[in-house]
């Protein structure tokens, strides 16, 4: 089987690549922009069998010069909330999608891509359902934009296209994204450094640490896109979270907690590392009013409809993982 992965060096596309090599494909044809040179790190040990730099990638593709494609996994976007340049975002996030859908309809190449929770926005309810979906900034209207594209021509489809809205998704290889990366991967750092984790105090109805995500470890979001790849049956748009929404107060604990048993001292509960100074809560800051979520949770039932059963891991479980992977790979 030959797969394409854009974003190859990112985040979710690099470990992609290594979940791939792990069930034995390793005609993986990289795709990325490796301006940021030290992403390289992402793929070491991985196996491909070509590398192209995106500027060139998507022409090529449509002209059919890479032969047969069985299919693209495309995670190659600009994923920064915070970008508030809409001509940029939507030509990185929809138009390239786009063309890249078409080139894919006309081949036959099967193609999944990542979409995102933030398509649901300021909404209460996250179904994947126009009912529903609010986003609150222009990254989020760039991929409902390209969602809603996939929707009119499902119907009419020749090879399978899935769209998977990750929630909060946290883990290896993230280390690149800067601000932009998960609230595990800060409170290790910030821990490491300070002794002490930061978390927004009070907003929104929550009390201090008590706004809610779908925190998604990375390890659950290869493995649904390889269930996927494995079922070229099964289109459609799916949320990919936990199903379960997880206070930022339980990360904190997960996070702290893994860190000192690395150091052989026991656990304690939210409580006492508040009283020890080791989770601290700061004002909710005034940029962001209005623009947050605080509480995201994945309706699972269309995904758990087609058949996909996977069960994902919890926030205490999977954050231990990362904290020892994090404790073995510093300079990555």
């Amino acid at each position: 089987m030959r797969v394409v992965v854009t974003g190859a060096a990112g985040f979710i596309g690099s470990n992609l690549v290594h979940g791939l090599n792990a069930i034995g494909i390793d005609d993986v044809i990289a795709v990325d922009d490796l301006t940021d040179g030290p992403k390289y790190r992402n793929l070491l040990d991985a196996q491909i069998s070509d590398y192209f730099d995106k500027s060139e990638f998507y022409a090529r593709f449509a002209r059919g010069e890479f032969g047969r494609v069985d299919a693209v996994l495309h995670q190659g976007a600009c994923s920064d909330t915070m970008e508030h340049n809409g001509r940029y975002m939507l030509d990185t996030n929809y138009r390239c999608s786009k063309d890249l859908l078409d080139a894919c309809q006309s081949q036959g190449t099967r193609l999944l891509y990542a979409s995102s929770a933030a398509t649901y926005g300021g909404s209460e309810t996250f179904r994947e359902e126009p009912a529903f979906e609010k986003p609150l900034n222009v990254y989020g209207y760039s991929k409902l934009l390209f969602d809603n594209i996939v929707r009119r021509m499902l119907p009419r489809a020749s090879s399978q296209v899935a769209g998977f809205r990750y929630f909060n998704v946290y883990g290896p290889r993230e280390q690149h994204k800067g601000r932009m990366a998960s609230v595990a991967f800060h409170h290790f750092h910030q821990f490491r450094e300070h002794g002490k984790v930061k978390l927004f105090g009070d907003y929104g109805g929550y009390a201090a640490g008590e706004q809610s995500r779908d925190f998604v470890f990375i390890d659950d979001v290869v493995a649904v896109n390889l269930w996927f790849l494995q079922h070229p049956d099964k289109s459609g748009i799916f949320n990919l979270g936990s199903g379960r929404a997880q206070p930022f107060n339980d990360v904190a604990v997960a996070t702290v907690n893994a860190a000192r048993a690395l150091s052989g001292e026991p656990a304690l509960p939210l409580q006492q590392l508040v009283a020890q100074g080791l989770v601290e809560y700061i004002p909710f800051p005034d940029a962001l009013r209005g623009k947050y979520q605080c509480f995201t949770q994945a309706d699972l039932g269309t995904l758990r409809a087609v058949g996909c059963n996977h069960v994902f891991a919890d926030v205490a479980s999977g954050v231990e993982r990362y904290v020892r992977w994090l404790a073995h790979h510093p300079f990555v």
